[in-house]
């Protein structure tokens, strides 16, 4: 007969089971969220001035026939409900209706989009990833000195900079009077199109290299005064490795929490910078098509949008415990 287990034994099941329990409230949080968010996209058209009908007869007489037709070929003419369920029964399968501008399907226009503002988007992300963390490490090792008030005042600087406005001195310096980097269009080719990306990338980061610097800076400076960092010194433990392993590491949680949420930031802010540049991306599609009241068009970028924000911020929970494992340690605690 085996003994039985210590009353203090801990049981190497329960962590998993944690997890997995974690993992499934963050997962139906997510899907919850986006069902409120769809309902919410879908029906907030009827809150929006302007006919779709109007729209898409235009240069047309209004005739009772003409109005029918249109109605029955879009689906007008069903409940709200109805146009709801067979919208978001679509969506899941990767139909978002026809654009009325483009007379086309809405997927294929967000495809034919969609490679301009990702690569904007990512580009972005790198620039402030690598900038933004780089400002913040030698802030935090120079803390007190001219040079941390420099990158401060800098970092300060730059969060004030609004995304159109650093746009025009991006274009006037290394456009118009260095001749370095195009300032219209996207470019033809995968390398062409990075190469025209590289100044409204850098548009669209700067003020979000700011934010991630400061976090950075603080996070690390409160790991540098914890106790177990003192006792790494002491032990003999060389400064690059303290640095890396017992402050960088336990600081990258409250920067990677703050670095989903400017996911919602680069997309919105996109839209600003790709008009700045001539830029044919899914920013400068959904202020078209707003303008235009291309109502399937807007609810699916607006979807794609508030989808991508909340499936990173999920993802950014669900990472937080592998990156800092004492959080994992105070859900234990609970």
């Amino acid at each position: 007969m085996a003994p039985p287990q210590a009353s203090g034994a801990k049981d190497p099941g329960k962590p998993v089971l944690a997890g997995l329990k974690l993992a499934a409230g963050k997962i139906g949080s997510f899907i919850f969220t986006v069902f409120v968010s769809s309902v919410i996209v879908f029906f907030s058209r009827w809150l929006v001035p302007g006919d779709p009908i109007s729209f898409l007869l235009r240069g047309r007489s209004p005739n009772p026939e003409a109005i029918a037709e249109v109605t029955a070929i879009y689906g007008l003419d069903k409940p709200p409900l109805e146009q709801y369920w067979n919208w978001i029964t679509g969506v899941l399968t990767g139909d978002f209706g026809r654009s009325l501008q483009y007379r086309q399907d809405v997927s294929e226009v967000i495809l034919g989009r969609l490679p301009v503002t990702l690569g904007l988007v990512v580009m972005s992300g790198i620039m402030i990833a690598v900038l933004g963390l780089a400002a913040g490490i030698c802030a935090s090792l120079l803390r007190g000195t001219w040079a941390d008030r420099a990158i401060i005042a800098s970092m300060s600087g730059l969060a004030a900079i609004p995304s159109f406005v650093g746009a025009i001195v991006l274009i006037a310096i290394f456009a118009v009077q260095l001749g370095m980097f195009p300032s219209f269009g996207s470019g033809t080719g995968f390398w062409d199109m990075i190469y025209h990306l590289i100044l409204p990338s850098l548009a669209l980061a700067l003020s979000f290299i700011a934010v991630v610097g400061r976090v950075t800076r603080s996070a690390m400076l409160e790991e540098f005064s914890r106790e177990h960092v003192e006792v790494a010194r002491s032990r003999g433990v060389t400064p690059v490795a303290v640095v890396i392993r017992h402050v960088l590491r336990n600081a990258l949680g409250p920067i990677l929490t703050v670095s989903g949420l400017l996911v919602a930031g680069l997309l919105v802010s996109s839209a600003i910078v790709e008009q700045a540049f001539g830029l044919a991306g899914l920013g400068s599609l959904l202020v078209s098509s707003v303008d235009r009241l291309d109502f399937p068009v807007v609810q699916a970028i607006v979807l794609i949008v508030v989808t991508a924000f909340v499936a990173i911020n999920t993802l950014v929970d669900l990472l937080g415990p592998v990156i800092d494992p004492r959080l994992k340690a105070g859900e234990g605690a609970r």
